[in-house]
């Protein structure tokens, strides 16, 4: 069930970040293609060529009929999800910057009272977040009110804060217990990266040949 979940939790935030940069990607694509079509109707058009300039606008007019406004707004909301699901797998994988230096000068006994003490801290507030989201999503859901752009309902845009801050809570509570049978903490190397180690290590293993002697 918890690999279900991990699943689901790194598929969503993916997925997200995919669709976001897609939908950046083709905007931006979309609006520099039409100030080339327009630059190349004026060009043709001082060149006194009328076939060549007539295709352009044509083009033109066919990729101004292509609306993109809401663009924008759904970029927002995708990243505010992203966001929100992002910084609850960032407290299950140990991502989230923390100052210690203190605390790792204390005693064990003592050290883990605080690190206990301070996810459970983050619990109770994600916690509390996740309740007054859902009150204010409840709210918001027997109104009309709605997204300027994509004339969404707005209770599904803030749905991210309740869902969001519920699953940081449950990680939270996740690895407080994780480090209170085993005392370990899910620790990620900020300076590590992805596939570099393997290479070094395969480039380490090889044998070297004469010309590289």
């Amino acid at each position: 069930m918890m690999r279900l979940l991990d699943r689901l939790e790194e598929t969503l935030i993916a997925s997200l970040i995919a669709a976001a940069t897609g939908l950046i990607f083709a905007s931006v694509v979309h609006r520099y293609s039409l100030g080339i079509l327009a630059d190349g109707v004026a060009f043709f058009r001082s060149h006194d060529l009328p076939e060549l300039s007539a295709m352009m606008r044509s083009a033109y007019f066919w990729l101004r009929g292509v609306n993109l406004v809401w663009a924008q707004e759904l970029c927002i909301i995708l990243f505010v999800w992203m966001a929100k699901f992002g910084a609850a797998y960032g407290v299950r994988t140990g991502i989230h910057v923390g100052i210690d230096v203190l605390i790792n000068k204390l005693d064990m006994r003592r050290r883990g009272f605080f690190i206990l003490l301070g996810l459970m801290a983050g619990a109770l507030f994600t916690g509390i977040i996740a309740t007054l989201g859902g009150n204010f999503v409840w709210h918001m859901s027997q109104t009309s009110a709605i997204s300027p752009d994509l004339e969404m309902p707005m209770w599904i845009v803030y749905l991210a804060i309740p869902l969001g801050s519920a699953l940081m809570c449950f990680r939270f509570l996740q690895v407080a217990f994780t480090f209170w049978r085993t005392g370990e903490l899910p620790h990620h190397d900020h300076g590590h990266v992805e596939g570099l180690d393997e290479e070094a290590e395969a480039i380490a293993d090889s044998p070297l040949t004469l010309k590289d002697k």
